[in-house]
């Protein structure tokens, strides 16, 4: 059996929802586990399902409304622990300082480049695997 990942994608927007799920396939990379997708639409959502637990990387939208996947990427840093970690998804190259106040792992910009996007993924993927290895 392959091993699986759990990625959680948080949008207001299915169509970015979609152009995560379509950029990272079955797999982001041929050394990346499978992925299985979550998708939530609400803050309040994804909340619920990081205290679940089981989460292994967190796609945020930070264009996503009411609140931007950067203001929930720092907020969820500071309150779950041992967060997973996050990729959010900026919608200008010059919004890479506020990628790092939100302390994401990673950024990639709007509309989803499914190279940049895949590559970022499965780097994050390989940390945390390397993490619980």
């Amino acid at each position: 059996m392959q091993p699986t990942a759990t990625v959680l994608v948080y949008s207001d927007d299915s169509n970015t929802r979609e152009q995560v799920r379509l950029a990272t396939g079955r797999r982001p990379a041929p050394d990346a586990p499978v992925v299985e997708f979550v998708e939530c639409a609400t803050p309040a959502a994804v909340l619920k399902e990081l205290d679940r637990g089981g989460i292994d990387v967190c796609v945020l939208d930070g264009e996503a409304v009411p609140m931007g996947g950067m203001g929930l990427c720092r907020q969820i840093k500071d309150e779950i622990f041992n967060c997973p970690p996050s990729l959010v998804l900026i919608g200008r190259p010059q919004d890479a300082w506020l990628a790092t106040w939100s302390r994401a792992e990673a950024a990639v910009t709007l509309p989803v480049d499914p190279v940049e996007f895949a590559a970022a993924l499965a780097a994050l993927l390989r940390e945390r695997r390397a993490l619980h290895a």
